[in-house]
């Protein structure tokens, strides 16, 4: 199937420019076939799937677009003792499978419910919230090797999960992955409750203590809460949900570095290193909710007198939100203005956490 597409109505932020050549695949064969005809024809090749952490550029993509739509879900194996194992196809909606694990009294990533995008780009960034990450629940990943020109099948420590990284993201082939996911396999335990209740926050709305378990059930509408309160769940009626969720990854640095800082920020255990709050050093930098939408911005209108299109989150400093008619570039420009000021104020970089095509911070 090609049609051209412009890339802004497939991202949850709505920015970035057409594709050369759009190709929707909803069967293995299908995205199979489409990956190689692309390599053997030297195009650049852009993997879509939700298009939740994804800023393309401006002037869109100048080679082939396969958006990954494959979707369904089974379980070849449920037992008392070893869980069930679930494979999910690529495309399936994350948060629906999420919802139906918790139905089916499959226990593990019910901490995850409300992040947007496709289940196939969970283990690529090793998503994670309120204390969970897939890493810790998937079993194995099929993909497609685009080097080999053959199926490859990774187990979970092969996958060399780390924060927000993994194999499938860090190997590439002519600046896109090299490894395009298929399918899923997660280990899940059998129950109605949930994993173990790791994060404060979330502990404190479930009233239990941390380590506890709660409701599985329970646990995915408190999370449900707390992101929407956080314009973290997709609402075409609410702005602030036009981003691609947190825009910044939290710093991991040394000992020392974290030791310069304020009493005051939060710290918490990266092996020998110290993860840092993102959003602490935003705030602290002197950004506030919805920066950007009062004129702060150094290039606040153009040459139309046109107030910004993009600014941050009026409820959450993380997110980077597209006010309506925002571009790429209106995106980034926050962004500098943000990264540039933590850097002024602590001498820390921050890292954009979405993927950057055709563009840059």
């Amino acid at each position: 199937m090609n049609e051209q597409k412009f890339l802004s109505s497939l991202t949850t932020l709505a920015v970035g420019g057409p594709a050369r050549k759009f190709i929707v695949a909803t069967t293995e064969a299908e995205i199979i076939a489409a990956v190689r005809e692309a390599d053997a024809a030297g195009e650049p090749l852009l993997i879509l799937g939700g298009g939740s952490n994804l800023i393309v550029a401006d002037a869109g993509f100048a080679g082939t677009v396969v958006q990954i739509a494959t979707q369904g879900y089974t379980a070849p194996s449920q037992d008392s003792c070893g869980g069930a194992s679930v494979v999910v196809q690529a495309g399936h909606n994350w948060d629906d499978f999420v919802h139906q694990t918790v139905l089916h009294a499959w226990s593990g990533i019910e901490a995850l419910s409300g992040i947007p995008g496709s289940a196939g780009a969970t283990p690529v960034q090793n998503v994670g919230a309120y204390g969970c990450e897939v890493s810790q629940t998937i079993a194995s990943v099929r993909t497609w090797d685009r080097e080999h020109n053959a199926i490859r099948s990774f187990t979970n420590s092969e996958l060399k999960f780390g924060y927000r990284e993994s194999i499938l993201k860090a190997t590439t082939v002519n600046g896109s992955p090299r490894y395009v996911v298929l399918t899923v396999e997660f280990q899940l335990l059998l129950g109605r409750m949930s994993a173990p209740v790791k994060y404060a926050e979330l502990a404190r709305r479930l009233e239990v203590e941390p380590g506890q378990r709660a409701n599985s059930l329970e646990l995915r509408r408190t999370v449900l809460a707390l992101r929407a309160s956080k314009g973290m769940v997709l609402d075409p009626e609410d702005r602030d949900t036009f981003s691609t969720g947190s825009f910044f990854t939290n710093p991991i640095v040394t000992t020392e570095i974290a030791a310069a800082l304020p009493a005051e920020a939060p710290r918490y255990p990266a092996g020998e290193l110290v993860k840092l709050s993102a959003a602490w050093l935003i705030e602290q930098a002197g950004f506030s909710k919805g920066f950007g939408l009062a004129g702060e911005l150094q290039h606040e209108k153009d040459d139309a007198g046109t107030p910004p299109r993009a600014s941050l989150s009026t409820k959450h400093t993380l997110a980077i939100t597209n006010r309506g008619g925002a571009s790429a570039e209106d995106v980034l420009t926050v962004a500098r203005e943000v990264r540039d000021g933590v850097e002024r104020v602590f001498g820390i970089t921050l890292e954009p956490e979405p993927v950057l095509v055709g563009c840059a911070l």
